[in-house]
């Protein structure tokens, strides 16, 4: 007559042992999926007034032109991404080169170039400045080809040389190059150059790193 309350108690201690238990026992974490790793690639590129090629370096080089209107600039498409986007670019002035002027030490000038990174809505996201002096052939570059000189290479190239980083926000799909204004310091004098469609700089070796964006749901059909 006394073993029912016995059992009873007996089975509520492995009930209240084995809850205790449970309640002990670690979670197993939530296994979350990894962000993708980041990926740096050429830059999906629109140059409106290409300059050329380098004869030396096979790099293609592309003027960077004064403006306000982002469509007008060189554009940069920016692929499907999570989290902002790092652009870099290689910065450089532009030198029309005089043989003459080199042999006889009048070749001298020292320039500085800004230019802007624009979003489609014209909104700036960093200005980019890149300085340098000119006085020999050496100081240049390379020399673009398809010129009409002797050498078949043409009379304007690149100087001087400022790596460029940007970081662009998460939200923009395509952002734009435009030149601001360019100094020329000479023997003769300085001037200051900012009229649209003039040639402020070149740019080269545009590359962008970013995480790739996560593949979007597949939506299941309505049966």
């Amino acid at each position: 007559m006394f073993r029912a309350p016995i059992a009873v108690s007996v089975l509520s201690a492995l009930l209240e042992a084995t809850a205790f238990a449970s309640a002990q026992a670690p979670r197993k974490p939530v296994k979350k999926t990894p962000p993708a790793p980041p990926v740096k690639a050429a830059a999906d590129l629109t140059c409106p007034t290409p300059l050329g090629v380098g004869v030396k370096t096979k790099v293609a080089f592309c003027d960077v032109m004064a403006g306000r209107d982002p469509a007008a600039g060189i554009l940069i498409k920016l692929p499907p991404h999570a989290g902002p986007v790092t652009l870099t670019f290689d910065l450089s002035n532009r030198e029309t080169y005089s043989e003459e002027l080199v042999r006889t030490n009048r070749a001298y000038a020292r320039y500085t170039a800004t230019v802007g990174v624009l979003t489609m809505d014209n909104t700036l996201v960093s200005r980019a400045t890149v300085q340098s002096e000119f006085r020999k052939a050496s100081d240049l570059i390379d020399r673009i080809g398809g010129g009409a000189g002797p050498a078949g290479v043409k009379a304007v190239a690149p100087t001087g040389l400022e790596p460029i980083t940007i970081t662009i926000p998460e939200a923009e799909e395509q952002v734009a190059i435009l030149g601001e204004k360019v100094t020329v310091e000479r023997a003769d004098g300085n001037a200051t150059y900012s009229s649209a469609g003039r040639p402020i700089a070149i740019v080269s070796n545009v590359m962008v790193e970013y995480r790739p964006a996560p593949p979007k749901p597949v939506k299941k059909k309505a049966r």
